[in-house]
């Protein structure tokens, strides 16, 4: 296609936003954050005052999810909040961007009697967003016996930890607690996606604290901000992990070494779902134990390989028919691989120990 000529038939008032903004930090923001974000420098630019209440009625929000937005710009380092002696905000900071050196810019906010904001009063720990295959390990620290009476007493995240009691039949230690904490102002969760998060990891058995700190990160490492974009995720996911379990003849739900292989295989390894049958059709044909290693050494083999598609398979079978005598060909296809006794019991144990 030709390249399109853009005329301006006149001058338009106009907000600079920065590229870095754009490059680097609004692909891993969900639709509010980057809203407000650019609301804020909008009015940064007219040099006009407003109120977190006066955000919230222009969009439709909640002064909780602009307050939440707020907290998530600060916690990018992007902003700095100031609250007077009864913890109500008054002013924002628009920071520079790492790369760039002018001053801050201040964006005072007029206090609205009717509308008293609730900030968390919890210290919050900033997570950097890159992309999930840059995103270096998340690793939670231990939070004050103040954070966690702040994030205990604070309305809306009380109602998280009622909310977790309800899902897990149990009152919460203190550990768990941090976990909460942890996924609420590190990982920047909302409210109704730890819901789903709770929700989600119960119905499938999994009630451990532990193993939901384990998915929150997973979702923060793939940008995972609101419920729908969770639910997209978890179905495609479910999808490609019952789809390999019915294609390696196994209608259980599967083990910890088996989710194992098959993070390696869609994650690590990169392999479309198409070519992880394949692999399954051939390991089913030839061994009918061990059949998850087997397919790992079928895709290992075709990832040296460079395999990107069906069709790079096929080329690499007519190669193999190829150069290989009759006699020592047993089915014509590419199934170069030696049977192997595997140690499954170790294996599992590798596996569970990572």
């Amino acid at each position: 296609m030709t390249n399109l000529t853009v005329y301006k038939d006149q001058d338009l008032s106009a907000t600079i936003i920065s590229n870095q903004f754009i490059d680097e930090y609004m692909v891993a923001a969900n639709d509010a954050q980057i809203k407000i974000y650019l609301y804020l420098i909008r009015m940064t630019s007219a040099g006009l005052s407003f109120g977190v209440s006066d955000i919230a009625d222009r969009f439709n929000y909640t002064e909780k999810d602009v307050l939440r937005a707020l907290r998530y710009w600060e916690k990018q380092k992007l902003l700095s909040l100031d609250y007077d002696g009864e913890r109500s905000l008054k002013a924002v900071h628009i920071l520079p961007f790492p790369s760039l050196t002018p001053k801050a810019e201040i964006l005072s906010l007029t206090k609205r009697p009717s509308a008293a904001p609730e900030p968390a009063a919890v210290n919050t720990k900033p997570l950097s967003r890159v992309s999930a295959s840059q995103d270096p390990p998340i690793v939670r620290e231990a939070f004050s016996a103040d954070d966690l009476s702040a994030f205990q007493n604070d309305n809306e995240t009380a109602q998280i930890i009622f909310i977790a009691e309800q899902y897990t039949g149990k009152i919460l230690s203190r550990n768990d607690l941090e976990i909460l904490l942890f996924i609420y102002t590190t990982l920047g969760f909302s409210t109704d996606l730890i819901d789903y998060l709770i929700q989600y990891c119960v119905e499938r058995g999994k009630k451990q604290f532990s193993y939901m700190e384990k998915v929150a990160i997973d979702w923060a490492q793939a940008h995972i901000t609101t419920v729908r974009q969770a639910k997209l995720r978890t179905t495609k996911y479910e999808k490609q992990v019952y789809s390999i379990m019915r294609a390696l003849g196994k209608s259980a739900a599967p083990t910890d070494p088996e989710v194992a292989f098959i993070k390696k295989w869609t994650g690590e390894m990169g392999f479309s779902l198409e070519i992880i049958l394949k692999a399954c059709e051939r390991a089913v044909l030839a061994t009918d134990h061990n059949r998850f290693p087997y397919t790992n050494a079928i895709l290992v083999k075709w990832q040296e390989a460079n395999v990107k598609s069906v069709k790079d398979i096929e080329a690499l079978d007519n190669s193999y028919q190829k150069s290989s005598a009759p006699a020592s060909r047993k089915d014509g296809g590419f199934n170069d691989f030696t049977q192997r006794s595997y140690d499954y019991d170790a294996l599992e144990k590798m596996l569970l120990s990572n």
